[in-house]
């Protein structure tokens, strides 16, 4: 079999539909650009011949907040994500209980069927993170246990969901576990996220966990990075505590890929496969097929290939508003990604 190659995720929206998103459209306006922005992503995609593709996010407010867009239980003032070139993004907080998903990523799945020829993923915020909009200061009748209950829940609802409408692989983005280490180097912050996740994934069987996987990278935003000075080593044991059958590793922007690399091969073992990064969206230099060859060449000195699959580092939008790359751009390194895929493929014999 091939070398597997999967995209993270989100793609730019449309100029037309950024701008939309800004203001107060009417219902049936907005609905029109959203559907045009799926429809072209997914030709725009298929046409790349990834095996499998998304909808590009083209719906999502942002890939963390989408599940409490719309939610009245939620106000500004949470916690602040700070970039290394200065510009911050900040988390809402929850103003009271319960805590429930507004939207389930399922929704986004239900429209792109309407449009896609090709397996389609769907990638879901992790309950880690989401975990962050419970205030420190606590909320009068709802505890952070009661909390904590009601997010596994709706979590679990929200992978079900998207398995059951047919996701060939849910993705759960888990970016916060490398910024996790940088708020708290004892890396308790971190056991603590990943022991969450795995509370939300035992509600799924051995053969379902096979189709559900984790993304990690130190953050992608206006071409800039949240936690890409904290060290690997410092995350990656942990991340493979996660009870999934795959992994998507940013890779291909690290400084020491070998180093990486090593360390990732103790983890490449039973039925779990390693798709590592190949096209880095920060860089505004769009790969060759060649270097993506090479680069999927490299990775196969560490990890077999019947272990090894291919991604981007990052989501090329996660935020909506982002618009630092363009779609020409991020269609142009995917199709690298896929071609270079394929030539490492018949090179390695796979």
């Amino acid at each position: 079999m091939p070398i597997p190659t999967e995209p993270v995720g989100s793609i730019p929206r449309p100029p037309d539909l950024v701008e939309g998103m800004k203001g107060n459209l009417p219902a049936d306006r907005m609905e029109s650009l959203f559907d045009a922005a799926v429809r072209d992503t997914i030709r725009r995609f298929e046409e790349t011949g990834s095996p499998i593709i998304t909808d590009g996010e083209q719906r999502k407010p942002s890939f963390a907040t989408y599940p409490i867009h719309g939610a009245e239980n939620v106000g500004p003032g949470g916690v602040t994500i700070p970039f290394a070139d200065g510009h911050t993004r900040q988390l809402p907080v929850l103003t009271r209980g319960p805590f429930r998903y507004a939207t389930y990523a399922s929704s986004y799945l239900d429209g792109a069927k309407k449009h896609a020829r090709t397996p389609l993923k769907q990638a879901v915020i992790s309950a880690s993170a989401l975990s962050l909009l419970y205030p420190q200061e606590g909320l009068p009748g709802y505890t952070r246990e009661a909390f904590l209950d009601d997010l596994v829940r709706e979590a679990q609802t929200d992978i079900r969901r998207c398995l059951d409408a047919g996701a060939t692989v849910v993705q759960i983005d888990f970016t916060e576990g490398r910024l996790a280490v940088k708020l708290d180097p004892s890396k308790n912050l971190l056991d603590s996220f990943v022991d969450l996740n795995n509370r939300v994934l035992g509600g799924f069987s051995a053969e379902e966990r096979r189709r559900i996987g984790v993304h990690t990278c130190p953050g992608g935003d206006r071409d800039s990075t949240h936690s890409a000075d904290v060290d690997y080593a410092e995350l990656l044991p942990s991340l493979f505590r996660l009870n999934v059958g795959n992994f998507y590793v940013q890779l291909s922007s690290e400084k020491d890929r070998p180093r990486v690399l090593r360390i990732l091969a103790e983890h490449a073992r039973g039925d779990r496969r390693i798709f590592v990064g190949v096209t880095d969206p920060i860089d505004p230099k769009i790969e060759t097929a060649e270097q993506v060859r090479d680069r999927v060449l490299e990775a196969a000195k560490f990890i077999d290939p019947g272990h090894l699959g291919t991604t981007d580092d990052c989501g090329f939008s996660p935020f909506g508003d982002d618009t630092s790359t363009s779609r020409d751009t991020a269609f142009a390194k995917i199709r690298a990604r896929v071609t270079g895929t394929e030539m490492a493929s018949r090179v390695l014999g796979v």
